[in-house]
């Protein structure tokens, strides 16, 4: 017991994975079990009375609980399918470690730490291979360097697109997916080649062909792919690049779903990669953040040593060229908590967004998340500079300065929280590099906090800031804006009831608002209407990145709703629930859910989103929605 929250091993990590993201319990009250903080996942009365229960503290804790640096942390495993699990200790990497336990021990393991029954995954829908030309990639039709991976605008030019402003409200479902045993989808999809390129739950990427949904080819990624796929923009032996969440990055031949090479970028053992990596010329530029935040919730664990970083590899080989990390120097001991815990500093600042690549100066925009230990140093929530040829710093902006949090500080006195006790206030949305009608660029950049600043690319000075929403852990600008010109879309989430234990006092500013790149005035704002009617993890704000094309802004927003706006005035002209179940290509239900993380991709006359987020109170889903216009 700490404080006044109880949870069992198994509530642990869980639980910590969900107030990373800003769940904490409403009101300070006793949480009993976290499926307060997930949905979608099989219901144990008592995890701790089942059987994998002692197994794995026999087997398996001494190494997943921080005694092995490179041994992924159990908030990891428990992120996990069974059937990951399961095959790790049966013929993958843990076989050594697993060998004197029976295959219904190992099962038993498998289901305890995923919370999910085996017997579930053996009649996964399976997806409808290609035939005749279906089957083809057509080369003549290459990936554009659009969106995350290319440019962090998220803007879509009208070419690209295949769709006009007057086309958007005539959108219809064409076809749709449904991810096998999943309760999110968080892959932002890829369009090129004629083909959907995506991630999933289950580490499957799957090859769709653009028209009719079936698959060309899948690849069986070692973990979670969070991360968007990038498809590099060329006709001749196409590449494509993503991350999972146990910080490898993979390139694979975006033709043939053939492995070309996979690469660890960072060792710690709650190293993740979330941001989709940048992509230029020859080098892929990939962010490193982590959830070394959850496992700080245990008095005993010394927080903390993760810092984050970029690495840069390169696209032929996956060798690193350079690392660089948002805190220069390791963490060194600054005393011990009261619970004679050492505490390791600086820390955090973790990489959550996809890096901005600028050419022309030959320089890679990141924003940082919150230090994890006390004291806070200059590196978190802020924006960096680091050069494209080097990894060398150009420079650090830092506009929200002494957050120090971590997830002990949502548990009443546990020592591990830091003295600053937060506010957590991160940049998890990329900047965005606008170029201004007048001539020059303004670097935008969107926090936690609400607010919105204009950066002097070439200093990092800050030209204006201007609060859009109340902001908090669950508040402001999570995982991306999108610029038409200098015309920037800001999303913002702002939950009513954070459940981090905070009493603000101002009301929260859900909602889609549009912001004058160059000045930072208000253009309009289109506050969110509330049409949850009190349903279980449904929320009006924006969380998702949002998308542009000329004249229309897309948002999906966290109670399942997906929305067109009109760029110039913020009015809505075409919205879809995806909340209601459709008939999928695989022959189940497709049904969305929250959305949080990737937004809409928009490319050949289609606009392709994932919808379903079933972590940190957020709605459940496993679908892959489709629309042409009028459905063709």
């Amino acid at each position: 017991m700490v404080g006044r929250l109880t949870i069992g091993m198994l509530g642990l990590a869980a639980l910590l994975a969900a107030v990373m993201a800003g769940a904490a319990p409403p009101g300070g009250e006793t949480v009993r079990s976290t499926d307060q903080f997930q949905s979608g996942r099989d219901a144990f009365a008592d995890p701790e009375k089942l059987p994998g229960a002692a197994l794995y503290q026999q087997t398996c804790a001494g190494c997943h609980q921080g005694g092995v640096y490179k041994a992924p942390h159990r908030t990891w495993l428990e992120m996990m399918t069974p059937v990951m699990l399961f095959s790790a200790m049966n013929d993958g990497i843990m076989q050594p470690q697993a060998a004197h336990l029976s295959r219904e021990q190992r099962q038993q393991i498998a289901e305890y730490l995923s919370r999910q029954k085996l017997d579930a995954f053996a009649s996964e829908p399976k997806a409808k291979q290609c035939v005749g030309p279906a089957a083809s990639f057509d080369l003549s039709r290459p990936a554009p360097p659009v969106g995350w991976g290319h440019d962090t605008s998220r803007f879509v030019p009208g070419d690209v697109a295949g769709l006009t402003a007057a086309q958007v409200p005539k959108l219809r479902l064409k076809w749709a997916f449904a991810f096998p045993n999943a309760m999110r989808a968080r892959s932002q999809p890829a369009i090129g080649l004629g083909a959907v390129f995506v991630g999933s739950k289950d580490g499957t990427v799957y090859a769709f062909d653009l028209d009719t949904g079936c698959v060309r080819w899948t690849y069986k990624a070692r973990a979670e792919v969070r991360t968007g796929i990038v498809v590099e923009a060329t006709q001749t032996a196409p590449k494509l690049f993503f991350g999972d969440v146990m910080a490898r990055a993979y390139a694979l031949d975006a033709v043939t779903g053939r492995e070309l090479w996979v690469t660890k970028v960072d060792d710690h053992s709650s190293a993740t990669i979330t941001g989709t990596p940048a992509l230029f010329k020859d080098r892929l530029y990939v962010p490193v953040s982590s959830l070394e935040v959850t496992a700080a919730a245990d008095p005993a664990y010394p927080c903390c040593t993760f810092r984050g970083a970029v690495a840069a590899l390169d696209t032929v080989t996956g060798t690193q060229a350079w690392k660089s990390h948002t805190i220069p120097d390791e963490p060194t001991q600054k005393g011990t908590t009261s619970a004679g815990t050492p505490i390791l500093a600086a820390s955090g600042a973790p990489v959550w967004n996809s890096p901005a690549v600028d050419a022309a100066r030959g320089v890679l925009y990141v924003g940082s998340g919150e230090n994890y230990s006390s004291p806070a140093d200059g590196n978190s929530d802020a924006i960096m500079a680091f050069d494209l040829k080097t990894g060398q710093r150009r420079w650090v902006r830092q506009t929200v300065s002494g957050d120090a949090w971590n997830v002990a500080c949502m548990m009443g006195d546990n020592p591990n929280c830091p003295a600053e006790r937060g506010p957590d206030l991160d940049y998890a949305a990329s900047p965005i590099l606008a170029s201004l009608p007048g001539g020059g660029q303004v670097l935008l950049g969107g926090q936690k906090s609400g607010v919105v600043h204009g950066f002097d690319p070439e200093s990092g000075a800050v030209r204006w800031s201007t609060r859009i929403g109340r902001g908090g852990v669950q508040g402001g600008v999570h995982f991306g804006m999108a610029a038409e010109g200098a015309r920037l879309y800001v999303p913002i989430y702002d939950m009513a009831n954070a459940r981090d234990g905070s009493k603000p006092t101002e009301p929260p500013r859900p909602g889609l608002y549009a912001v004058d790149g160059a000045t930072g005035k208000l253009i309009w704002s289109h506050p969110a209407e509330d049409v949850c009617n009190g349903r279980e993890f449904c929320d009006p704000g924006i969380t998702a990145a949002v998308t542009a094309m000329p004249g229309i802004v897309f948002a999906g927003h966290s109670d399942g709703w997906v929305r067109a706006y009109d760029g110039a005035t913020g009015s809505i002209v075409w919205k879809y629930d995806t909340t209601e179940a459709v008939k999928a290509v695989n022959g189940v239900d497709a049904k969305g859910g929250s959305m949080s993380g990737p937004g809409p991709a928009i490319g050949d006359g289609h606009m392709v989103f994932n919808s379903g987020y079933g972590l940190y109170f957020k709605m459940p889903g496993n679908a892959l929605l489709v629309f042409g216009v009028d459905g063709n």
